[in-house]
């Protein structure tokens, strides 16, 4: 069957399992590689993950195509590894002010990819609604894809979505105790 190419689509990685960012860097890659124009915005993460090395030495390359933004204070509401000394008012601030540039990015059209790194999980944690999570979906600009990544995705809210994928963990060495691997996990 033959069909014509959409112009932009939104794609959601979601589930319990490992890869919903690396899936997320490998739409960038590919935008990239395509001649596109990326922004990528972490929400949650407020620690040095390998990715935040990798595009600084790549973005040079690209010569203004790629914008990258952290926006986290680290997990929320996640027992022992929550962020130590950061309020629930400072944690949804930081996911405000992250979403409000999401939302001018992919509403602009001066993007081809908007990647909304852990944006799922924020929704899930109650520093977004999920009417946030629709109004980016619904704003994002004609020619614009979107890629919303993190654990819980609010199923109810897939109508919209283009290609939805969720991971599911079959095994994870942290369930046998080990941390996370540099290079790997982070």
């Amino acid at each position: 069957m033959q069909g014509k190419q959409k112009e932009s689509l939104v794609v959601v990685y979601t589930g319990d399992g490992k890869g919903k960012t690396s899936a997320g860097l490998g739409l960038v890659c590919r935008a990239l590689g395509a001649g596109s124009k990326v922004a990528f915005i972490q929400f949650i993460k407020s620690w040095q993950v390998s990715e935040d090395a990798f595009f600084t030495k790549i973005a040079p390359l690209f010569d203004g195509k790629l914008v990258t933004h952290k926006g986290g204070k680290g997990f929320y509401n996640a027992g022992s590894m929550s962020a130590a000394n950061v309020s629930v008012n400072e944690h949804k601030l930081v996911a405000r002010k992250t979403y409000n540039l999401a939302l001018e990015y992919a509403s602009s059209g001066d993007y081809d990819l908007v990647v909304c790194d852990e944006i799922n999980n924020a929704v899930h944690d109650g520093l977004l609604s999920i009417n946030d999570l629709k109004e980016l979906i619904y704003a994002k600009h004609e020619k614009t894809s979107l890629c919303l990544t993190g654990r819980n995705f609010p199923m109810d809210s897939k109508g919209r979505v283009d290609i939805l994928t969720e991971m599911k963990k079959q095994k994870h060495h942290f369930d046998d105790g080990f941390i996370a691997n540099q290079g790997i996990d982070f």
